[in-house]
């Protein structure tokens, strides 16, 4: 779906008297989509100024906790991709966790209503993955290039809902960039968390998340923060705990 700003400038040209080829060579659209707007020019009723996919959403009716997790998981090892008409969420996720590839598909059905996530076998890996024109509304923190070669910012509306379910969100981020360590420190166990990402968008993202939950960090290298302190890792322990226990959506929230 065309924005309406596509629409217009398209409309523009139409009236300027310059032909289809050429407004299509301009605008960078595909001519029968030029030839459909010059015979149907009521089709800008149906574009939104502003949404990637031409629909009105309203996303304080979102499902916060499902959607946190799914963003936390979209920032570490998630991408969109473009097919024809649509577009294609793609999670990326280690096969030795079927928990958390559960949860994701889960979390992704509880937002796409009526539709269900595929789940393909790779080579040590499974993608988890859903078509939906309306994904780049959702994520609008996609865009050529690797995520940590550009900005990464939360819009207002997502940052909204992380607000509300900020232990998802840090989840989500876990899940797919971090890691739970038990180590042997003299021969007395302690748990650590660690997060890593090359993008500092994201780790500013994560660490202002663990600000929010009063968890203290330390940045141990330029791209790892970590959690040490016992009182900070058994808060983590409450909502993540090791990955191989991740369950599903219940009620309202997920639980760890």
């Amino acid at each position: 779906m065309r924005s309406a700003e596509e629409f217009d400038a398209a409309r523009q040209l139409i009236a300027a008297g310059i032909n289809d080829c050429e407004i299509a060579r301009r605008l960078g659209i595909p001519r029968p989509t030029i030839q459909d707007w010059r015979r149907r020019p009521q089709r800008r009723s149906r574009l939104v100024s502003g949404s990637p996919c031409g629909s009105a959403h309203d996303f304080t009716t979102m499902a916060a906790a499902p959607y946190s997790y799914l963003l936390g998981l979209y920032l570490g090892d998630g991408c969109l991709s473009r097919d024809r008409r649509v577009w294609k969420l793609r999670i990326v996720l280690d096969k030795k966790y079927p928990a958390i590839i559960d949860r994701c598909r889960l979390a992704i059905d509880v937002l796409m209503q009526g539709q269900r996530a595929a789940a393909q076998s790779l080579k040590g890996c499974v993608e988890v993955s859903l078509y939906s024109k309306h994904w780049p509304c959702f994520f609008p923190q996609h865009g050529p290039g690797v995520k940590h070669k550009r900005r990464i910012a939360l819009e207002p509306w997502q940052q909204a809902l992380v607000d509300q379910a900020t232990e998802e969100f840090v989840l989500g981020l876990i899940h797919s960039d971090g890691c739970r360590v038990v180590a042997n420190d003299r021969g007395v166990r302690s748990i650590r968390y660690h997060f890593s990402n090359r993008s500092e968008d994201i780790i500013g993202l994560f660490s202002a998340a663990l600000d929010k939950l009063g968890i203290h960090w330390t940045r141990s290298t330029k791209y790892i923060v970590s959690v040490y302190r016992k009182a900070d890792t058994v808060r983590l322990d409450e909502f993540i705990g090791p990955k191989t226990r991740a369950v599903p959506l219940e009620g309202v929230h997920y639980a760890a």
